[in-house]
């Protein structure tokens, strides 16, 4: 039986595999004398016939150094500087190139996976697979690129390590090149066609009466067009309108049925008014030769039946004056009804609109929406001498949140904000998102105390109310900015001033809220 002293290195294990891969002019070296040539073989004979009889650490460790002092190049260096140490018995130098041996080649040596392939070879197979079913999909509409990343990956399957990469490298250079290049060309197409986009939304809304509910739909796609568009978005701008357009075209038609009743009540009632006209040319007919005969009657007999006729005649006009008055005041009516009636559809038309001046995520008034809001109530407070005040709102740790927890934890976060908001404000108070992050309060007929009391509850209600993601406790605070109206300031200055203040009590720390200088 063999001894296992006498058993060569594994093939398998690190130093077995650096010495069966390096073949070409390898000669053994009898322990006993260095500088005799060894026979010249199959690197396992070569290896059995190295290390036999090395049973002991110091014929071990010569056997090594003997050995490696066979390779070429700087391993065969290191077998010298290895060999020296070994004569001398200079173990700590010996040492010492045995650690450098295997910080430089030994470690870098490639281990295989636990599936047994080695890892340039997975390696090959996520690049095949990337360049093979990914970039060829997307460059599907590119006719001029679309092939080359199959060719390249079919190339790939037929590599080995070893074998030379510059060819494979080339193409992959080139093929990234065009890619790179064709993407600015593909921003800039984006760009243009949104850009055109938008000037036709811009020429029709234009066109469009101030009053006309169309401009909702105009607004909510100019402003998705206006920013970072991602599938998500779009979909849900997509479904909105949808809803919307169904449900006007249930109230178009509507109106359309109310205006041909009131349309069909107007023609009964000329043509009643039509009758009218000729009863009352007949009567007058009448009333004429009633007079020639009167001027011909002889006897009370004759006067007699022509006072009868003259009475019938003027019943008969009379009857058709008290039924045309009659028809008249119901046409009235319901010609008022209907008015009514089209008033309140093109009104729900507008209400329905409105449904677009909405943020889709949170609920939340859109920057549209409170445009057109806190305009009326800016006149409301005016006319009435009613204080107003205004809030700017900036989640604390907002982007931390969104980097741990994904933009679904975002969105999360922004919607706990607006639902507890809408929970504890009144029903004339108003939150609207105006930016990311940024949200506007509108408190109409509130003082400067309570508008400070309104935001400390507000945060005091989230504080309350940490939501769960992903296994987490995430608490909710924000930092505002509160300012309170003054007669006749434009809005634009009011926001400055509450800005001004959420930038103060940003400055001092979070989960702050500071009032808003008065203006100068």
């Amino acid at each position: 039986m063999t001894d296992p002293h006498d058993a060569p290195p594994s093939p398998g294990t690190a130093v077995g595999r650096l010495l069966s891969r390096r073949q070409a002019g390898t000669r053994v070296i009898d322990t006993a004398s260095v500088d005799a040539p060894g026979p010249k073989g199959g690197s396992s004979a070569m290896l059995q016939r190295l290390f036999a009889g090395a049973e002991q650490p110091e014929p071990l460790l010569a056997a090594f150094a003997n050995g490696m002092s066979t390779l070429p190049g700087e391993l065969g260096d290191m077998g010298l500087r290895l060999q020296s140490a070994q004569r001398s018995a200079d173990w700590v130098s010996y040492g010492r190139a045995m650690r450098q041996l295997i910080d430089k080649y030994i470690r870098t040596i490639e281990q295989d996976s636990p599936d047994g392939q080695p890892d340039s070879l997975r390696l090959r197979e996520l690049l095949r697979h990337t360049l093979g079913v990914t970039v060829a999909s997307l460059l599907q509409n590119m006719p001029e690129l679309r092939d080359e990343p199959a060719q390249i990956a079919a190339d790939l399957r037929h590599w080995h390590p070893g074998q030379p990469l510059q060819p494979i490298e080339l193409r992959l250079r080139e093929l990234t090149h065009q890619i790179g290049v064709r993407s600015d060309g593909w921003q800039e197409q984006q760009e243009l066609l949104l850009s055109l986009f938008d000037l036709l939304l811009d020429n029709i809304g234009e066109l469009l009466d101030d009053s006309s509910w169309l401009h909702g739909q105009v607004h909510a796609v100019r402003q998705l067009i206006s920013g970072p568009l991602d599938r998500d978005s779009v979909d849900q701008a997509r479904a909105n309108l949808r809803e919307v357009i169904y449900k006007q075209g249930l109230l178009k038609q509507g109106i359309v049925e109310s205006k041909a009743a009131m349309k069909g009540l107007m023609g009964g009632f000329i043509e009643r008014l039509d009758g009218m006209a000729v009863s009352t040319g007949e009567y007058h007919d009448r009333i004429s030769s009633y007079a020639l005969a009167l001027k011909e009657a002889r006897s009370i007999a004759d006067l007699s039946q022509l006072l009868q006729g003259v009475l019938q005649d003027t019943g008969r006009v009379q009857e058709q004056a008290l039924q045309a008055r009659d028809h008249l005041g119901n046409a009235r009516r319901e010609v008022e009804q209907a008015e009514q009636r089209i008033a309140e559809l093109e009104q729900e038309l507008r209400d329905v609109s409105g449904l677009v001046r909405t943020d889709p995520l949170t609920g939340a008034l859109n920057r549209r929406g409170f445009d057109e809001l806190v305009e009326r109530e800016l006149a409301r407070a005016g006319r009435h001498g009613h204080p107003l005040a205004l809030a700017l709102i900036d989640l604390d740790d907002f982007h931390q949140t969104n980097t741990a927890h994904g933009h679904a934890g975002g969105d999360a976060v922004l919607r706990q904000l607006v639902a507890v908001c809408q929970l504890h404000l009144r029903s004339t108070d108003a939150i609207a998102r105006i930016g990311g992050d940024e949200f506007v309060l509108l408190l109409p007929e509130t003082p400067a105390a309570d508008s400070m009391s309104t935001l400390l509850r507000l945060q005091r209600s989230l504080a309350q109310r940490p939501l769960q993601l992903d296994d987490t406790r995430v608490p909710v605070h924000f930092s505002a900015g509160v300012a309170q109206w003054q007669a006749g300031e434009p809005v634009d200055a009011l926001l400055r001033r509450a800005d001004a203040a959420l930038y103060a009590a940003k400055r001092v720390g979070k989960n702050r809220v500071q009032a808003a200088d008065a203006p100068r």
